[in-house]
């Protein structure tokens, strides 16, 4: 089966310090790479300002991993993850064209 790319950004709770935002990049990374996906890149964007308040905050800063997967296993895994991770605001998953 052909490997599917994919884009993954999040946005971290700017309430985090410096060592907290390094573990979690590196746990949502391994829960990736556990899963049977290949990270090409994983690096921060930028802080942004939101256009409006989520969770009570007005800025965050933004991650982005893209990585190459066989089957949907470790996107589902991060997806089920991030929904209950207090350090993550929000996160979107593309699917890219090869």
């Amino acid at each position: 089966m052909a490997k599917v790319h994919y884009e993954i950004t999040y946005i971290i709770n700017p309430d985090l310090d410096e060592a907290g935002k390094s573990t979690l990049v590196e746990r949502f990374d391994t829960i990736l790479k556990d899963n049977g996906a290949e990270i090409v890149d994983s690096k921060d964007w930028q802080k942004r300002r939101f256009a409006y308040e989520i969770n009570k905050h007005n800025e965050g800063v933004y991650h982005i991993v893209n990585i190459n997967a066989e089957d949907t296993t470790a996107i589902d895994e991060f997806d089920r993850l991030a929904k209950i991770d207090g350090g993550m605001l929000r996160h979107m998953i593309v699917r890219r064209e090869a």
